[in-house]
């Protein structure tokens, strides 16, 4: 399954957004993605959202200019995958990944706070 396919429903997973005052935003402001997921529908259908689309068009735009935001989620990833368990297809039970997932996020929050502290 291509990447693009995903999109809505990863857009419609996404839980409400905390704030400091007033109520919770249901959706985010707006979306950086790669130019795999350009085309007319998804923006479309991001706008009728409220959503402001932030990719690039194909063959006009280059990618990097979404480098600046997207390095961190890169960075994070590649820091949550560094740990064996969490390649790709090695468990079978989605609970069980999500457990060890959680395992990983808190190994790599522990290692960068005890960074900062010392």
């Amino acid at each position: 399954m291509h990447d693009s396919q995903a999109l809505l429903p990863l857009i419609l997973g996404i839980p409400a957004i905390r704030s400091r005052r007033g109520p919770r935003r249901r959706r985010p402001g707006k979306l950086r993605a790669d130019k795999a997921y350009y085309s007319a529908d998804h923006l479309r259908w991001l706008r009728e959202r409220g959503i402001v689309p932030r990719i690039a068009r194909p063959g006009i735009e280059t990618s990097e200019r979404l480098g600046k935001h997207r390095w961190k989620i890169e960075r994070s990833i590649s820091w949550l995958f560094g740990y064996r368990r969490l390649t790709v297809r090695y468990e079978r039970k989605g609970r069980h990944f999500l457990a060890f997932l959680g395992l990983a996020a808190a190994l790599t929050c522990y290692k960068r706070l005890s960074k900062i502290a010392t």
